[in-house]
């Protein structure tokens, strides 16, 4: 296992678009949520009724312990970024014909695809590390008083990195199959967001929105539910939201295991 962690480390360590990406996550995820919190913050700092209203219905979402669930949720909508990093390190493998000299040089197929399973898992650990800076210097700034609950919703830290991970697993299975990063590139972003947020509507208009939570994006989607603040739009829907992470836990780690199952059965049967 460490040998594979080398070899895939000399490929991408002298790839200047890997650090790009790199680089854009590390930037994204604080960004979107600062964001976030200044919207936040210009709503609640207004000296009005409104101000107040506004205060006392949505707390402080970016404090502890909320800041763990609703960084992780804020965050979840830029998986693109990261899903574009992967595809690329797949289809790299095709275009410069790595994978069939690791092959030539005495790799199994089957080591092949494990250096890949690595190489999400590396991804997915920066992208859950840039989240729990995040998460934590935004609720340790915005805490009032002494909170000694602070890790009362700290669960949202796996959840978040089983989501990205199994997200990520979708966007390499598609370089991996279609070998074209421009290609692949359209098909994810297309059905990321225009094909499944349609049929969840369709499938919400025509009375059946409990079948909406079976989509590939949507399964792992389900692991996050929208952020406490917001339950009070509709506190039945919020606890069937929470009630409901622990099956989809279950259901994201099938789906996963059967997409790199399928990326296993594909590359032991393919030409190189």
């Amino acid at each position: 296992m460490l040998q594979l962690l080398k070899i895939e480390w000399l490929k991408i360590k002298k790839y200047p678009a890997f650090w790009w990406m790199l680089g854009i996550v590390a930037l994204t995820y604080p960004g979107i949520n600062w964001f976030g919190y200044k919207l936040y913050e210009g709503t609640v700092s207004r000296h009005d009724m409104a101000g107040a209203l506004a205060k006392s219905l949505l707390g402080n979402p970016f404090a502890f312990p909320e800041s763990w669930h609703s960084v992780a949720y804020f965050s979840s909508f830029f998986v693109i970024i990261p899903a574009i990093l992967v595809i690329m390190v797949i289809t790299n493998e095709y275009n410069y014909k790595t994978h069939r000299q690791n092959v030539i040089d005495g790799w199994s197929r089957t080591e092949f695809v494990t250096s890949k399973i690595l190489d999400v898992f590396i991804v997915t650990l920066v992208v859950t590390l840039m989240y729990l800076l995040t998460a934590g210097i935004s609720g340790f700034m915005l805490q009032e008083g002494n909170q000694s609950n602070w890790t009362d919703q700290i669960k949202y830290v796996p959840l978040f990195m089983l989501q990205t991970f199994a997200q990520l697993s979708i966007a390499f299975m598609l370089g991996f199959l279609v070998r074209k990063a421009f290609i692949a590139l359209g098909i994810f972003l297309f059905y990321y967001l225009i094909v499944e947020p349609t049929l969840r509507g369709l499938l919400t208009y025509f009375k059946m929105p409990d079948l909406a939570n079976y989509l590939p994006f949507n399964i792992s989607n389900k692991l996050i539910p929208y952020p406490q603040f917001l339950k009070r739009l509709d506190e039945d829907a919020y606890s069937k939201a929470l009630d409901l992470i622990n099956m989809h836990v279950i259901y994201t780690l099938l789906l996963t295991s059967a997409l790199w199952w399928l990326c296993y059965s594909v590359y032991k049967k393919r030409d190189l």
